[in-house]
């Protein structure tokens, strides 16, 4: 591991440390027990009675911090000389959006409004909003926000297969004799 790959788990470690102490929040309301409504990100342990961790976004914004730390490790894989510019390839280049995709997914998630909720498998959504921003009356539609995680990924996977180079196989002295010798044989 290099020292910009320490680096780079240096500052995920120090990003999964600031994600534990302010999770996201959910708090019921003295009215509608039932029903959380996003509250926002607050100390850990400076919360009310009324407020519980909500697990699916805290899980989520941990598996994007853990993607893009491995993204980095990927990315910065290769010592650069002096003399040579590092040249971005088509695959570092589709790491780098998927990272960028993952951070702007989680900053604007899907909220909908607590008096809209459905039992739907896919519920419906008022639209995407700042997530520090916090909307009164809303909650983060957790399965939607999990498909777009999972779309970002997977197209992310598919174009970094896309785009990956053919490796040239050298052939060694010996093996390349042997087909010398081959077609010497088929043509004479």
């Amino acid at each position: 591991m290099n020292r910009n790959q320490k680096l780079a788990v240096v500052i995920a470690a120090a990003n999964l440390a600031f994600i534990l102490l302010f999770p996201p929040f959910d708090a019921y309301s003295l009215a509608s027990a039932q029903l959380p409504v996003f509250a926002g990100f607050n100390f850990y342990f400076n919360r009310d009675q009324y407020m519980v961790v909500n697990t699916s976004v805290l899980l989520l914004e941990l598996f994007v911090v853990l993607i893009n730390a491995s993204i980095a490790l990927l990315l910065l894989n290769k010592k650069t000389t002096e003399g040579k510019r590092y040249r971005i390839g088509l695959q570092n280049a589709t790491l780098i959006l998927v990272a960028v995709n993952l951070v702007v997914v989680i900053l604007f998630p899907p909220f909908e409004s607590v008096y809209a909720i459905t039992k739907a498998a896919i519920p419906t959504f008022e639209g995407f909003f700042f997530i520090f921003a916090r909307q009164t009356n809303h909650v983060i539609v957790s399965t939607v926000l999990y498909l777009e995680v999972i779309f970002v990924l997977i197209n992310g996977a598919l174009f970094w297969l896309i785009f990956r180079k053919k490796k040239q196989v050298a052939l060694t002295p010996e093996e390349a004799y042997k087909v010398m010798m081959e077609l010497r044989k088929r043509g004479g």
